[in-house]
C-alpha cells in the first residue's frame, strides 16, 4: 500500500483522520502513535504492537521530545499579548487552521479566523467545540463561517470546513489555535482565579502535532455543520 492507501484504510478502522504525512511520522519515529491509531494499525497490518512500534517504544525519541522546551517560542503573560499571538497564528495559516474550545468571544480573534477562511480557498479549517458555546459571540462566529463556506463542498478532493462538538462527558475541554507553522495554547491566569489570559507560543513541530490532535478530535466529534444546527445549540451566556 502507499501511505495514502494505508491512511484511508486506517481511518476506516479507527474513524479518525490520519493522512499520509502522519503515517510517515509514525514510521520514522517523529511522532508517537496514540492508543486508537496503534490498535488500528495492528489490525490493519495483522501484527503485534511490540513488533510494529519497537522503534517508538525503545530508545528512539521524536523530534518534538528531543527539542523539548525549545518548542516554547515565547511565554505570553498578558492578555493583549495572548490575543495578538492568537490572531497572528490565524492570520498566518495557509494550509491548516485548527481551533479548539467553546469559550472564544474576542472579536478581533474571531474576525481573523473568518478572514483567513474567506481569503484562502485552500485553507482547511477545523473547529472543535467541547460542549456548546459559552457565549453568543462564538455562535455568531460559527454561523458566519458556515455562510463563508459550505462544509459539504469539496476542494482538492476534501472538505475545507469541519465543525464538530465533543460532548463534555467524553473529554476535558482543551484550548489552542494551531496552523502548519505555529500554535498558541492559552493557560490559566497567572494573575488570579478567573479566566485564561496567559499562554505559550509554540514552534512548528509542536504546531504540527496540535494540528493532528485537532483533526483527530474533530473526526470523532459530532458534526455541527449547518446554520440550523449551530443555532440550536444552547448558549450559557448571551
Amino acid at each position: 500500500m502507499t501511505l495514502e492507501e494505508a491512511a484511508d484504510a486506517l481511518n476506516v478502522i479507527t474513524g479518525l483522520a490520519a493522512d499520509a504525512s502522519l503515517l510517515s511520522a509514525f514510521e520514522s519515529g517523529r511522532r508517537r502513535t496514540g492508543k486508537r491509531n496503534r490498535a488500528g494499525l495492528c489490525e490493519l497490518y495483522r501484527e503485534r504492537s511490540e513488533v510494529l512500534f519497537a522503534h517508538q517504544d525503545g530508545a528512539v525519541t521524536s523530534v518534538l521530545e528531543r527539542s523539548g522546551t525549545a518548542q516554547v517560542v515565547k511565554l505570553l503573560t498578558r492578555w493583549t499579548d495572548l490575543i495578538e499571538a492568537m490572531i497572528e497564528v490565524a492570520s498566518g495559516a495557509r494550509e491548516q487552521l485548527v481551533v479548539t474550545g467553546s469559550r472564544s468571544r474576542e472579536g478581533a480573534y474571531l474576525a481573523a479566523i473568518e478572514a483567513a477562511v474567506a481569503e484562502h480557498a485552500d485553507l482547511v479549517h477545523y473547529r472543535v467545540l467541547y460542549g456548546p458555546p459559552r457565549h453568543r459571540a462564538l455562535t455568531d462566529h460559527l454561523v458566519r463561517l458556515l455562510e463563508l463556506r459550505d462544509p459539504a463542498a469539496r476542494r482538492n478532493g476534501g472538505k475545507t470546513l469541519r465543525i464538530g462538538m465533543v460532548e463534555q462527558s467524553e473529554a476535558l475541554e482543551r484550548f489552542f489555535v494551531a496552523s502548519e507553522t505555529a500554535a498558541v495554547a492559552p493557560l490559566p491566569s497567572f494573575h488570579g482565579a478567573e479566566g485564561f489570559d496567559c499562554g505559550v507560543l509554540l514552534g512548528r513541530e509542536a504546531a504540527v502535532g496540535l494540528v493532528h490532535h485537532g483533526r483527530e478530535a474533530c473526526a470523532s466529534a459530532r458534526p455541527v455543520e449547518t446554520i440550523e444546527a449551530v443555532r440550536a445549540l444552547s448558549v450559557r451566556h448571551i
